[in-house]
């Protein structure tokens, strides 16, 4: 019999966190895996009693993080879905023992230091070698390196939708970017995580719509590093929805001559030929939450206006998947060399 590989979950009651462990659990090629919580031991519930959801099976109990259950337990891949500054500590000693490691925050995401600055995290001292090493884990744009790494940094899940959604243009060098780039984006107040404020208050959210950290989202500097673009080049508004889940980004850019839509259509399809996880709609269709929703697909439609230059972009994922847990197993997927989809269809 193949041997199950044994994954841990460090931060699985979180919303991304528990979306993870529940796709770990049903992951045919996987041993249970281990679930690490933040709480005290005494205070530590089965994940099934935090999320009912998964009721059964003998429960799914919770420990706080130890690396001696790390090494107890054999561990071959480590999912880090904790805070940006827990993950930064986490990872050197993850390196070190030689683990597997998918980090969910946006600790090991960037190589800029000025694009880095937006997390304030400690000095990199000794860890420089550590970014370097790390691959920014979108697989459709770099899934031969994700294959050979030790450490995927998994994207965002504003920047997944929008890199996706303008990647084709700025690979072909087709895009205008001098003419700017325009990324109007919509969460779900998952993305906000779990832990309440004020401004994810059911109160404050519903029947509601509102901007947020404008001219200042942690998510601008993978944008800018994965699609080559200047600061001013771009604006990157976010704007939360008040419903669970999901992302609609709209993105208004310029292209530097003229086209029509079968040859955009066309640029799209080739690029994305062989991604399992990107819909590109027929020209002129539009995608919407709906259609991706509770799944890991990235729908991307777009339309070109009449003077065939402008043209509108809009991808739709779900946060808590293709933004997050989703990725990060299909991630999982391609460093051990299983199909992309496994576990995820």
């Amino acid at each position: 019999m193949e041997k199950k590989i044994q994954t841990a979950v460090a931060g699985a009651t979180g919303y991304a966190g528990f979306e993870l462990a529940r796709l770990l659990l049903k992951h045919g090629r996987l041993a249970p895996p281990v679930l690490f919580t933040r709480e005290d031991a005494e205070k530590a519930e089965p994940l099934d009693s935090v999320y009912p959801h998964i009721a059964g099976n003998g429960g799914h109990p919770l420990v706080p993080f130890s690396w001696d259950i790390v090494a107890e337990k054999k561990i071959d891949v480590l999912f880090l879905a904790t805070p940006h500054e827990k993950s930064f500590e986490l990872v050197p000693e993850a390196a070190k023992r030689r683990l597997k490691v998918i980090d969910l925050s946006g600790a090991w995401r960037l190589q800029d230091d000025a694009n880095r600055a937006v997390y304030k995290l400690p000095n990199l001292n000794g860890s420089a070698g550590l970014l370097k090493q790390s691959v920014y884990g979108l697989p459709e744009l770099h899934k031969e390196d994700v294959a050979k790494a030790q450490i995927v940094a998994n994207p965002g899940c504003y920047a997944t939708s929008v890199i996706l959604g303008l990647a084709p243009l700025a690979k072909a060098n087709v895009l205008d970017a001098s003419a700017g780039v325009v990324c109007d984006c919509k969460s779900g107040v998952s993305g906000a995580g779990k832990e309440p404020t004020k401004k994810t208050h059911f109160v404050e959210v519903a029947d509601n719509l509102s901007a947020y950290s404008v001219f200042g989202h942690r998510h601008t500097g993978e944008i800018l590093e994965q699609l080559g673009l200047k600061a001013g080049d771009v604006v990157f508004t976010t704007h939360l929805l008040p419903i669970p889940r999901g992302i609609l980004s709209t993105m208004y850019v310029k292209l530097k001559n003229e086209s029509d839509a079968a040859s955009v259509e066309k640029l799209y399809r080739d690029f994305y030929k062989g991604s399992h996880f990107v819909r590109v709609f027929a020209a002129g269709e539009l995608p919407q939450i709906q259609y991706s929703v509770r799944t890991n697909y990235c729908d991307i439609g777009f339309a070109l206006a009449p003077d065939k230059k402008r043209l509108i972009v809009v991808s739709c994922l779900d946060n808590l998947m293709k933004g997050a847990a989703g990725q990060a197993v299909q991630n999982m997927n391609v460093m051990l060399g299983f199909p992309e989809w496994e576990g995820l269809n």
